[in-house]
């Protein structure tokens, strides 16, 4: 039917348009057909627990996504590092093709408390719409074209980062069924820990860096514009975190015998803490803007050609303000940012009584850009914790130790990775821009980087390869949090931009300036 497609990048608007429109139609035909099916089997996969850290399931997942693979007719197999969860494999060859391109998308999820869900996390839930805006259950649809994009499904993992997996290879699905052929040779990469800090990504990435050889690679992880509009991002910012346990008395003691007396723990915690950072959210930490390289102008020009959402937002999440004075969201992900995850110790509410507790614990997390290492964050931050007079331990104190110190703070740090951000300017990334655009219709938001955090730097270290994002998932998705769901309009519409990449992206490329 299409299986060659006359696209050049030198042809008229309207002759290019009216063939990606072909793609499009051929797509839109196939996934209304066939949308019981595709939903079918996203709710088989988010039906398996994917907690990294368990290694029955995390097999289970691996191995289902082998199957996924093969019945579709690519070649393959579980990859291995010691210590880790496998990798799932699997390489698709297109006939006159001169591009590989790699899709990545991650199958394991973040931790849960199931007290916290109005579903089981592994028990995959469509509703009419939000839970907020009174969504209701209801059953899988049997009948083919019934599925509507208002829709909800609500499950571990249904945005991050399933439902781009699914996303791929019913878009594969699609093209075949239209008769369009790929224009670039694929492969697939669904890393089994990234949600556990990909600890040995590295490793896994050497040990098999002549398999996983490309052009490019591309992650379908994270979402799309506030604006619901798709996106294509260049960057992410880098992580690191820690935890903190501050220590007091060796007993609980009684706030009135003793409480303006024993230091309290809490206390000293929540001094730590806003001597780090200000309500602005400005890090008081010296030293620690050094490194941070401004942004380039054609990073400055995304960033000013990209719509704001922030407004809306604002009221959507009911904040009469932001900080900095209201600054523009696009501005602040471009700056490290230090949050405070958790605080605890001692009780409140019916739990509270008028005691001095024992330890306070803090979780905080340092989102970083280009040029920021963990390593020398860690330094900084831990010279400006002796600067205020803390005792830094990596390891619980000795009895002698808390006798002779004040202060005293145990940190244990994660590993952590630093920011990645491509070239904007490069041929391919022009040409990725552009197959999406295909694929999606309509013209897309370009970012020089997005707020969250993935491995690419070891990705960049090991491959040497460009890496660019393009996601598809909503943004009020509740990634990472309880009652995380895909709105299912965004499946469709990724399938729809995974199939113009796949179909567009190697003629495109080849012809970019």
């Amino acid at each position: 039917m299409l299986a060659v497609i006359g696209l050049w990048w030198g042809l008229g608007s309207a002759a290019v348009a009216q063939d990606a429109s072909l793609v499009r139609s051929a797509v839109t035909a196939y996934t209304r057909s066939n949308d019981t099916r595709i939903l079918s089997d996203l709710a088989e996969f988010l039906a398996l627990p994917n907690l990294a850290s368990d290694s029955i399931n995390i097999r289970r997942n691996a191995r289902h996504l082998v199957q996924l693979l093969e019945r579709r007719g690519i070649r393959a197999q579980l990859l291995e590092a010691p210590g880790s969860p496998p990798a799932v494999f699997g390489e698709l060859k297109t006939p006159g093709a001169t591009r590989t391109v790699v899709f990545y998308a991650h199958y394991d999820g973040q931790p849960v408390d199931t007290a916290l869900w109005a579903n089981p996390p592994w028990q995959p839930t469509l509703r009419t719409r939000a839970l907020s805006d009174g969504g209701t259950v209801i059953p899988l649809p049997t009948q083919p074209g019934s599925v509507q994009g208002k829709w909800r499904m609500y499950a571990r993992s249904a945005s991050d980062d399933k439902s781009p997996i699914i996303a791929f290879l019913a878009a594969l699905d699609a093209l075949r069924a239209g008769g369009i052929a790929p224009s670039v040779n694929l492969k697939f990469f669904f890393e089994g820990e990234e949600e556990a800090g990909s600890d040995h990504a590295r490793d896994m990435l050497t040990r098999h860096k002549d398999l996983l050889g490309a052009d490019l690679w591309i992650f379908g992880d994270g979402p799309v514009h506030q604006s619901r509009r798709q996106l294509v991002s260049f960057g992410v910012r880098g992580v690191m975190g820690a935890e903190l346990t501050l220590y007091g008395p060796a007993r609980v003691l009684h706030s009135g015998h003793y409480g303006n007396w024993a230091p309290n723990p809490l206390v000293g915690m929540a001094h730590l803490v806003a001597s780090m950072r200000n309500g602005d959210g400005r890090i008081l930490i010296a030293g620690f803007y050094d490194d941070v390289v401004p942004p380039s102008r054609a990073e400055r020009e995304a960033i000013a050609a990209a719509p704001s959402a922030d407004s809306a937002l604002r009221a959507e999440l009911l904040l009469a303000g932001t900080e900095a004075d209201n600054a523009p969201l696009m501005e602040r992900i471009m700056l490290p940012a230090l949050n405070v995850r958790g605080l605890s110790g001692g009780g409140v509410g019916a739990l509270a009584t008028n005691a001095v507790p024992m330890v306070a614990h803090a979780s905080i997390d340092f989102r970083l850009v280009p040029n920021q290492t963990p390593a020398h964050v860690r330094s900084l931050v831990e010279a400006h914790m002796r600067r205020q007079e803390f005792f830094v331990l990596d390891r619980d104190p000795t009895d002698s130790e808390r006798r002779a110190h004040a202060n005293i703070l145990k940190v244990e740090w994660e590993e952590g990775y630093p920011a990645s951000r491509a070239d904007m300017a490069l041929p391919v990334s022009r040409a990725v821009v552009r197959a999406t655009e295909l694929g999606a219709g309509q013209r897309v938001i370009v970012v020089p980087t997005s707020g969250g955090s993935l491995p690419l730097s070891h990705f960049e270290a090991v491959l040497r390869t460009p890496i660019i994002t393009v996601p598809i998932v909503n943004h009020d998705n509740n990634q990472h949090a309880a009652n995380e769901n895909l709105r299912l309009q965004n499946l469709f519409d990724g399938i729809q931009v995974y199939a113009g990449i796949i179909a567009h992206l190697g003629r495109v490329w080849v012809l970019s300036p």
